[in-house]
């Protein structure tokens, strides 16, 4: 009986933890992809490499299986939203990408 109970509270606990896992894995490749398509807008920005800021931005989010929400652009620094449906709950993630802030200076 023993034996029964813990086996059961196994596989309990793993049913409940599994998602959570597959939620954080999830939120963490979005972060990923709302870094890539933030450092992609602001080198296009900065001219290191050619093309429309936004459009690389939304290319690169596609590749990472997402979708580019927001682009906004200010001087250098680009500023990006991509979001995801990962177990049925929209998760959108910001990054921001540009040139390193002037000493004294806050972004």
């Amino acid at each position: 009986m023993l034996g029964l109970a813990v086996v059961t509270a196994v596989v309990g606990l793993t049913i409940v933890v599994l998602p959570l896992y597959a939620a954080f894995a999830g939120r963490q490749a979005v972060s990923g992809a709302a870094d890539a398509a933030a450092l992609a807008a602001a080198d296009t920005r900065s001219g290191v490499v050619s093309g429309y800021p936004c459009e690389l931005a939304q290319v690169i989010a596609e590749m990472n299986s997402t979708r580019l929400v927001s682009c906004e652009l200010d001087g250098l620094v680009a500023t990006v939203a991509v979001s995801q449906t990962i177990l049925g709950i929209e998760v959108v993630v910001f990054a921001t990408a540009g040139p390193p802030a002037s000493q004294g200076q806050i972004r």
